[in-house]
């Protein structure tokens, strides 16, 4: 089947770039290094809780209740540390500010594999290319620092949007940055119903980044499953 696509849309997290090792463990390091002893796997617990419950009052980082991402982080990693026992304010502060700006580098952060190599490739065919992420205005600086940031036209993130996916108006903002119908643009993600349903619901196509053995979950049409990144090649070259 011709797909005729002329723009490719990607997420980040989980699909381009993951977390070099869980939270828990970025943050009790950074904890050791200020002199707290903190457990990792508690750390990751209250990190999950406090990141839940802030996402839950104040969506895409509160930008319509006035908070800056940068505040909402702050908040979240604060959070974290007072769920698990942390009391110093003062340290609190520092830890935050710390980890706010360590969560913007390669340090931090590893590129999935296939992910350089498909980006390049899709470039190389002359597919339009661009980001549609869930993320604050890091982003930017994380895809630099990693080497990726030269494939895309264009990066809308979440919180330049005003919009979070499965929302279909960053997908809209995202068509209009590409200047394509939606019948010629195709989203690639891992998650089923903010990547691959939602793009679909605004009239694209999409890829389910959704590795072997990862059955459980929606039926997909094999045929917009990607085992691998690597797979998404035989399936636009066509």
């Amino acid at each position: 089947a011709m797909l005729r696509l002329r723009l490719l849309t990607w997420d980040v997290k989980d699909t381009l770039l993951r977390l070099r090792q869980p939270v828990g463990q970025s943050y009790a390091a950074e904890a050791r290094a200020h002199g707290l002893q903190v457990q990792p796997e508690a750390l990751g617990r209250s990190f999950r809780e406090g990141y839940g419950a802030q996402s839950r009052r104040f969506p895409n980082y509160g930008l319509g209740q006035g908070l800056s991402s940068r505040q909402w982080w702050l908040d979240v990693v604060k959070q974290s540390f007072r769920l698990s026992g942390v009391q110093d304010e003062a340290a609190l502060t520092k830890l935050a500010e710390k980890l706010y700006r360590d969560f913007c580098s390669s340090h931090n952060w590893e590129v999935l594999p296939g992910a350089a190599e498909t980006l390049s490739r899709c470039r190389q065919l002359g597919f339009r290319m661009g980001v549609v992420s869930n993320f604050d205005s890091r982003l930017e600086g994380i895809l630099s620092q990693c080497d990726l940031r030269q494939h895309f036209e264009f990066v809308l993130t979440s919180e330049a949007a005003g919009f979070a996916k499965p929302d279909g108006r960053i997908f809209e903002q995202a068509l209009r940055l590409g200047g394509v119908r939606p019948e010629q643009a195709a989203h690639i993600g891992d998650d089923y119903s903010r990547d691959y349903r939602a793009a679909r619901a605004a009239g694209m196509h999409s890829f389910l980044l959704r590795a072997a053995g990862q059955g459980d979950g929606p039926e997909v049409p094999p045929e917009h499953v990607l085992p691998t990144l690597s797979h998404l090649l035989a399936r636009i070259e066509k």
